[in-house]
């Protein structure tokens, strides 16, 4: 056995529940490998099955329990902050945004099992408004079923595991090496590559407080909101409309309309994103909205509830205008 297994056999049930605690807490410190190995362990009766499965329920509950806490009082700015722990953001939180529209408090079922998804579902699960009680509920059973699963491998291949863990042993230096190598060039990667984009997404963004000098002096440009379901029942800005309204023919019916949308990512990445595809087209005064609706919300600027027939709620994927 090698030194991680004899760890594990001596503090198993604590490393179990810190392990799990902390990735469901959103750190990159990925707990599976410690859930199959302790399914190993279990069926090779170095540690009891029920204590160690307890536990990792309830390092996930917690945790869970703690964003979703946070999600029902801070609002998009947890999600922003969540999203800064990934190193692909936008795509972290539109795909998590995306899976909660459409599924509703049944995506908390599934997010454990979707990389990316299981730090961020809680605190939006939080900011729908959704009951405590039914909360936790489903959180208990998706962590029953996350961590079971695991566990369920590691007995189930208890034999294979023990072997595979005395073959490493031989080669611990070399592989910690291998893989430390590996995952640098991967961070390397994809720093590269998000520094590309932004170099792309130079686009000149606009102040809350410009934008509210504009509404007042009548100036009022067309003002779109990209944010998904969950978010939007904190309020939109008034005379928003959603990504979907932004019609060709609206478009063309003012000749070179200002045009400005805002989002909660960070970096107002989405707005970004859209706003360059705008001007691909043609339409060169679309701009962001400087911190997106955080910022606006966060200086106290008038705000509208999103009522059942005034706006439509639709998802970003909807997007009406022709692709550039």
């Amino acid at each position: 056995m090698s030194t991680a297994i004899d760890l594990l056999i001596k503090h198993g049930y604590l490393i179990v529940f810190f392990a799990v605690m902390a990735e469901q807490i959103g750190l990159p410190l990925p707990s599976t490998p410690i859930l199959i190995a302790a399914g190993a362990l279990a069926g090779l009766g170095d540690i009891h099955l029920a204590p160690a499965l307890i536990l990792a329920i309830t390092a996930s509950v917690l945790s869970d329990s703690l964003w979703f806490w946070f999600g029902g009082r801070r609002g998009t700015s947890i999600l922003a902050f969540l999203s800064r722990t990934s190193l692909e953001p936008e795509i972290y939180l539109k795909r998590a945004r995306s899976a909660y529209s459409r599924h509703g408090s049944s995506a908390i079922l599934a997010a454990k099992f979707v990389p990316g998804l299981s730090a961020v579902v809680p605190p939006l699960a939080g900011l729908s408004r959704l009951a405590w009680w039914k909360f936790l509920l489903l959180d208990a059973v998706a962590a029953l079923l996350w961590s079971g699963a695991y566990v369920l491998l590691g007995w189930t291949f208890r034999d294979q595991i023990e072997i595979l863990a005395s073959s490493l042993e031989r080669f611990g230096a070399w592989m910690a090496i291998l893989i430390a190598t590996l995952f640098a060039f991967y961070l390397l990667k994809k720093y590269r590559d998000r520094r590309r984009i932004y170099r792309e997404l130079r686009v000149r963004r606009i102040t809350a407080q410009e934008l509210k000098n504009k509404m007042e002096n009548g100036e009022g440009p067309i003002i779109v909101d990209l944010r998904a379901r969950a978010e939007q029942g904190e309020g939109i800005i008034p005379t928003a409309i959603m990504l979907a309204d932004l019609t060709a023919e609206r478009v063309l019916a003012e000749s070179q309309p200002e045009i400005v949308m805002y989002c909660s990512c960070p970096d107002e990445f989405t707005s970004a994103r859209e706003a360059l595809r705008l001007k691909r087209m043609g339409l060169t005064h679309v701009h962001p909205l400087e911190g997106g609706f955080p910022r606006w919300h966060a200086l106290g600027f008038p705000i509208e509830q999103v009522g059942t027939g005034a706006h439509a709620i639709i998802e970003l994927s909807a997007n009406p205008l022709p692709q550039a």
